[in-house]
């Protein structure tokens, strides 16, 4: 199996539970996100990363409610080792940062956190809350900060109920392009 078949498969067995709180489930959100980078002219890699941002909530063991438990899952650490076997920096770090990205722009941006769904206010606050400004000088410090940013506001696009974007099919070859492919066995 492919790793493109791989994804699929997840998304397939594990894209319908519902978003952590949103009205969308796991897929259309990928989707939106995806869908909302590819229309910004994103690069292969970002609409990719923008795609997979969330694929820690689907190799993760634990329930779609962790966070009403207080419990965050660090689902983009877990995205971003997964992710790691298969692609390079350029996918991995946007998908590590768009959790830091949200805190930033908690941060910088007054009007932000008002925006928020209640969903990612109570997330944020288990992911440790707005950045500090030495952390927000660390986190503009790192090579790929603009690109999570990038992907943090199309995350947040990305919770419309019947939304009509392209299906996963539309992103396969772009996925085999952006991604290393090796066979399973």
């Amino acid at each position: 199996m492919t790793v493109v078949d791989e994804i699929c498969t997840l998304f397939s067995t594990k894209g319908h539970a519902a978003y952590v709180g949103e009205p969308v489930s796991q897929l259309e959100h990928a989707l939106q996100t995806a869908f909302h980078a590819e229309q910004a002219g994103a690069s292969d890699a970002l609409v990719v990363a923008a795609l997979l941002h969330d694929v820690g909530h689907l190799v993760h063991k634990l329930p779609e409610d962790a966070a009403d438990h207080g419990i965050d899952t660090r689902h983009e650490k877990l995205g971003q080792a997964w992710l790691t076997r298969h692609c390079g920096p350029e996918v991995t770090e946007p998908v590590r940062l768009h959790v830091a990205a949200k805190r930033y722009l908690c941060a910088t941006d007054a009007a932000y956190l008002g925006q928020l769904s209640p969903a990612s206010v109570q997330s944020l606050q288990l992911q440790g809350g707005p950045f500090s400004p030495d952390e927000v000088r660390e986190f503009e410090a790192n090579r790929w900060y603009r690109d999570a940013v990038a992907l943090r506001r199309w995350d947040d696009l990305a919770k419309i109920p019947n939304m009509e974007v392209p299906m996963l099919e539309h992103y396969r070859e772009r996925l085999a392009a952006v991604l290393h492919e090796r066979q399973r066995g």
